[in-house]
Parts: structure tokens; C-alpha cells; sequence
């Protein structure tokens, strides 16, 4: 009588984290995925070959806790990418903070502190500084609409809302984002 061991039924297409050589593995096949994730959240390639090793860590340290499940290992680890990317945002909006409150009490303004960066930088710190005074639904449905690249109706599934709701959402965070970014306007003659 043949019997079966429990790694027999184990996928043999998908490498696991048994040892290194499976990390390494692991590693070569989802690193373009994870990479490419957060380069798309975060816009900067640097940060996100960063985030990429945190997430590949993160994995090994907690491969004793990965189950298959319908995804497989890709699906674990955008999800490892995911909360990594937040963190990653996160330390951004802090690190505004601190410059912000650096020019404040430097009496500076704020171009003064470092000399001038890089537009497009600046105007990130900006945009996540307002998306982190949005209402946190509001503001989750955007960051699935543009960091992870999602349509309405995606959204709409992936967190149990109804369509209209998370089209509501995205309106009055951009309406929100629109009024809170634009330039100061001198009242004009009506």
C-alpha cells in the first residue's frame, strides 16, 4: 500500500522558504512583482527596492506562518507588499511632519531648511499629507484606485461596498483633495 506524505500534495510549481536555496527561489521568481508593486505605490525606485527587501524579510521571518491559500504565494505576498507600502508612506508623511515643524520653529520658510527639493517630491509630501486628513474610507478608496491600481467595481468587491458608495467616496476625496491643494485665490468680483 502506497502511502502519500502531506508534501506530496504540495504544488510543485511553487517554491516555498523550506531553506535557502528555496528562498533564493522564492526570491527570483516574485521579486519583479514586489518590486513592481511598490514602484507604482511609491513612484521613487529606490524606495521601493527598499521596500522590496523589507517584504522579502518579512517573509522569511514569517514563513513558518504561510498557508496556500487561493492566491498561493503571490497572493501572500502582495499582501506582506501592501502593508509594507503603508509603512513606507507612513514614515513619509511623518518625516513631512518633522520638516514642517523643523521650518516652523527655524522661523524659515519652509524651501529654507534643505535648500529647494525636487517638485515632484514636494508636491508628493503635499498630496500625502492631505490624503492622511481625508476620512479613512474615503481616503482607502483612493489609495486602491491609484497605488494599487484598481477600478470602481474592483474596489467595490475587494471591500464589500456598494459601487455607488465607492463612487461617493472617490468624489468627495477628490472634491476634498481639489479644494485642499489648489492656491489660495483672492475673492474675486462675483
Amino acid at each position: 500500500m502506497d502511502t502519500v506524505s502531506p508534501q506530496d500534495d504540495a504544488p510543485a510549481a511553487e517554491p516555498g522558504f523550506g531553506d535557502e536555496a528555496g528562498a533564493e527561489d522564492v526570491y527570483r521568481r516574485w521579486r519583479p512583482m514586489v518590486h513592481g508593486l511598490a514602484l507604482r505605490a511609491l513612484g521613487d525606485p529606490r524606495e521601493a527596492e527598499d521596500v522590496a527587501q523589507q517584504v522579502f524579510l518579512a517573509a522569511w521571518r514569517g514563513r513558518a506562518g504561510y498557508r496556500p491559500g487561493p492566491g498561493g504565494m503571490g497572493a501572500w505576498l502582495t499582501g506582506i507588499t501592501r502593508h509594507k507600502v503603508a509603512d513606507a508612506l507612513e514614515a513619509r508623511m511623518r518625516l513631512a511632519r518633522v520638516v514642517r515643524a523643523a521650518a516652523r520653529r527655524a522661523g524659515e520658510p519652509r524651501e529654507a531648511v534643505q535648500g529647494p527639493p525636487p517638485d515632484q517630491a514636494v508636491d508628493r509630501v503635499l498630496v500625502l499629507g492631505e490624503l492622511a486628513r481625508l476620512p479613512a474610507a474615503q481616503r482607502r478608496v483612493l489609495c486602491l484606485a491609484f497605488y494599487a491600481d484598481l477600478s470602481q467595481s474592483q474596489i467595490a468587491e475587494r471591500t464589500g461596498l456598494p459601487l455607488g458608495t465607492v463612487k461617493s467616496h472617490m468624489r468627495r476625496a477628490l472634491h476634498a483633495l481639489r479644494r485642499s491643494l489648489e492656491p489660495a485665490r483672492p475673492p474675486g468680483p462675483r
